[in-house]
């Protein structure tokens, strides 16, 4: 009987139901680590990771010499069984065969270290490694969240322009281009548009990429980016933001339901997902100010104080690996160490080196946020080391309402007992994540609209037909924006928002 007729082509998310059947993989190799008689392969196929086992005295003497050759990367066809093994309790197969499909030049990615621009360079084959397989992974799931919220709230999702001919959150980050010898912008956000099909339609949300031409290397700042932008008729500021408070809760308990393969191999910590419940903190813009500056506790925290602590804490964590390099270094220097205990030694010197950089860099950056939060200027809008300070005081998303009129966008509508203030909300993510989502009461009425687009010294030709919105049936409306990329970004628990998109695009990043 031949192999095809006894193995059975599978994916490697499958093997789980697969022991002690004969199997066959396609994929490529992650890694390759020789013993003696023995060769351990890693194989990636889309689906997930696995190891396979090669053991001489098992295969051919060819089969044997291909499993010793390969290098990373390079495709190939698995024939084997799926067994179980005990010690990793994980599914693996001991490999009977092997095909090879192409071997290739040597990959230019190794297992060492590599800087992020090389990695960013080489984005096209980054996104093979696990960690970001898992972020690509978490982005879909996420995505799918999102389409299932809305959906079974009775949403239309409706797509606005890319190419629009106005403004929509400034005239500073436009890019311009040429659109048939007229000049048009690729799209700050699909909100305007999103307004008129919620006046055709009730409840709609859109879901596109937006553009923003700032030069900005941040960790929290792309040029090109997805917005999830829902706008719905007859909502005011409190619905707008109980409709955030259900969305956040529901997608993030989605994710920790379906993604904890994912998270593992991102190494989030689940424990701020997983505070992520009814109700949220709601804060106004004013008091917000007083918590940063350090004026004002939460449940008996000062922001101030609380800061200096996590000073103090990531300097003894510092001392406190920098002893234990210490001693793995001096374990290694005495030459008593077998070559397993070296390799293992090494390579947790490499990661506590890594971790101080990344505490060191936290513990240069605290002071300076300290010295902001004490002097803030209240009116001003808040920046990243602000969410951060004000954030620290909260296990869950924050919702920051009532903003001051002069720092927010012309379509926010005034509050009428405060008219210095608009009926804006920003939902701030924990853990120094900072802003995911802006929303707003729109301005309903046709003259002060018309009033703040002349404030604001935009051209008013060229919203006619958002103001038409307001001169035919107009009514309360609301809505909000959420950059995908940076719900992303902190559901994973990764530091840059680079990592959060296939392939980002931002202030001297183009390629590939």
């Amino acid at each position: 009987m031949s192999s095809s007729e006894t193995e059975k082509y599978v994916y490697i998310d499958a093997l789980g139901s697969r022991e002690g059947q004969p199997i066959t993989l396609k994929g490529w190799v992650t890694f390759r680590r020789d013993s003696k008689g023995i060769v351990f392969l890693g194989l990636r196929d889309g689906s997930g990771f696995a190891q396979t086992v090669v053991t001489q005295d098992q295969v051919s003497e060819e089969t044997f010499a291909l499993a010793s050759e390969l290098a990373l990367e390079n495709s190939v066809v698995v024939h084997g069984v799926v067994v179980r093994n005990e010690r990793m309790n994980e599914m693996e197969v001991a490999v009977s065969g092997l095909e090879l499909i192409q071997a290739g030049p040597e990959y230019p990615i190794s297992r060492k270290a590599h800087g992020v621009e090389f990695l960013m360079d080489q984005r096209h084959l980054w996104l093979r490694s696990q960690k970001q397989w898992a972020m690509m992974r978490l982005r879909n799931r996420i995505v799918f969240a999102i389409h299932r919220f809305f959906q079974e709230r009775g949403f239309l999702q409706l797509d606005p322009p890319i190419f629009t001919g106005n403004a929509v959150e400034g005239t500073t980050t436009l890019f311009e281009t040429d659109f048939y010898g007229e000049p048009a912008y690729l799209s700050q956000s699909g909100q305007l548009y999103g307004e008129a099909l919620a006046l055709a339609h009730g409840k709609i949300y859109t879901f596109g990429p937006t553009f923003r031409a700032e030069k900005s290397k941040t960790r929290r700042h792309l040029s090109e980016f997805w917005m999830i932008e829902p706008e719905m008729a007859f909502y005011d500021l409190d619905r707008n933001m109980d409709l955030i408070e259900d969305f956040i809760v529901f997608v993030t308990q989605d994710v920790l339901e379906g993604c904890a393969k994912e998270l593992a191999i991102l190494e989030r910590n689940l424990a701020p997902l997983q505070n992520v419940q009814k109700p949220f903190p709601r804060v106004t813009y004013e008091d917000a100010v007083s918590i940063i500056r350090g004026e004002k506790e939460v449940d008996g925290r000062n922001s101030l104080a609380v800061m200096q602590q996590d000073l103090d804490e990531l300097k003894q964590q510092i001392a406190e690996n920098t002893a234990d390099i210490a001693r793995r270094e001096e374990a290694i220097a005495t030459g008593s160490l077998k070559k397993g205990e070296i390799n293992f030694n090494r390579s947790r010197i490499d990661q506590l080196i890594a971790t101080n950089k990344e505490l060191e860099e936290k513990t240069g950056n605290i002071p300076q946020w300290l010295e902001s939060a004490r002097n803030f200027p209240r009116g001003e809008d808040f920046g990243g080391s602000d969410e951060t300070v004000l954030t620290r005081l909260f296990d869950r998303p924050v919702m920051v309402y009532r903003w001051p009129a002069a720092i927010k966008a012309f379509y926010m509508k005034r509050d009428p007992e405060h008219p210095e203030y608009v009926k804006g909300v920003d939902l701030l993510a924990p853990e120094g994540y900072g802003e995911i989502v802006g929303g707003a009461e729109r301005e309903d009425n046709l003259d002060l609209l018309l009033h703040r687009i002349e404030e604001h010294k935009l051209p008013v030709e060229a919203f006619q037909w958002y103001l038409d919105l307001r001169r035919y049936g107009s009514v309360p409306h609301a809505g909000f924006g959420l950059g995908l990329e940076r719900l992303v970004t902190w559901m994973a628990g990764t530091r840059h928002i680079r990592e959060a998109i296939p392939f980002p695009r931002a202030y001297g990043r183009l390629r590939p």
